[in-house]
């Protein structure tokens, strides 16, 4: 596997009383979740309202927008297309074309009824795979998509250099990643999340998000970048809400790659 070198965050240099109410106690709780812990265990059955909650209103909802207007950048017009971990394809209101069949992946059945029936509901083909929790391998065949669709999922696959090689592997010659990551590690996610999503989570459950957010969230976002950076050719990019190639000042980040 080639050496990454990633970009500089805060989340990589702050001391550790500073760093663990912004990005969890990475040191205690490692990137690997604990199956059978509680706030896990609370984690995997409360996440579809967890994401109805804080994703698709308030400011969550405006940070995704300000992500999937990158959608409008690619075309799909009969293109064989993946969605991993698609949410309420939300993004779907900015596409410039139609493609010809939209498969979406997922490793929570409801996520993908919920995705399902918004494209079914503007009429474009679809169909779902039900993921592995364990197995890293994506269910498909070698080059079968023309464009891999992911928003705010990368931050989840660890290691993230070994998933994104599965990826690549079902993406034809010249096909497209397109999609979207939070600044997960930088200053102005990890301040937004203690005075937002920690509130939240506070008041409607027991979670300790010290632990969630290291296993929820094991990737930081420079080297996500770094990894696409390195194994593909970049087509655009841009830092949101401050156009500046910085971690640290922004929220999210969206791109689009191409496979060389």
């Amino acid at each position: 596997m080639t050496s990454l070198k990633p970009r500089f965050c805060l989340g990589d240099h702050l001391p550790r009383r500073l760093a663990v109410p912004l990005f969890g106690d990475r040191e205690t709780y490692g990137l690997k979740p604990v199956c059978s812990d509680p706030d896990w265990l609370e984690w995997e059955r409360r996440a579809m309202e967890i994401y109805l909650a804080t994703q698709t209103r308030g400011l969550g909802h405006l940070i995704n927008q300000a992500e999937y207007r990158v959608m409008g950048r690619v075309d799909l017009a009969g293109r064989q297309v993946l969605e991993m971990g698609p949410g309420r394809i939300g993004h779907h209101v900015y596409w410039c074309s139609r493609p010809a069949l939209y498969t979406l992946a997922d490793r929570r059945q409801e996520m993908l009824d919920e995705s399902r029936g918004v494209l079914e509901a503007v009429d474009v083909g679809v169909e779902t795979r039900l993921l592995s929790d364990t197995d890293r391998g994506l269910p498909f065949a070698d080059a079968c998509f023309d464009v891999l669709v992911s928003f705010n999922s990368f931050e989840h696959l660890h290691p993230f250099q070994d998933h994104l090689e599965e990826m690549l592997r079902v993406l034809k010659p010249g096909g497209r990643i397109v999609g979207g990551i939070p600044a997960e590690g930088g200053l102005a996610w990890g301040v937004g999340r203690f005075l937002t999503t920690r509130r939240w989570f506070r008041r409607h459950t027991s979670i300790d998000l010290d632990k969630v957010i290291c296993w929820e969230h094991p990737n930081f976002a420079n080297t996500v970048l770094a990894a696409l950076d390195t194994s593909m050719e970049r087509e655009y990019r841009r830092f949101w809400p401050f156009n500046v190639a910085s971690i640290d000042l922004n929220a999210v980040i969206a791109f689009v790659y191409r496979k060389t």
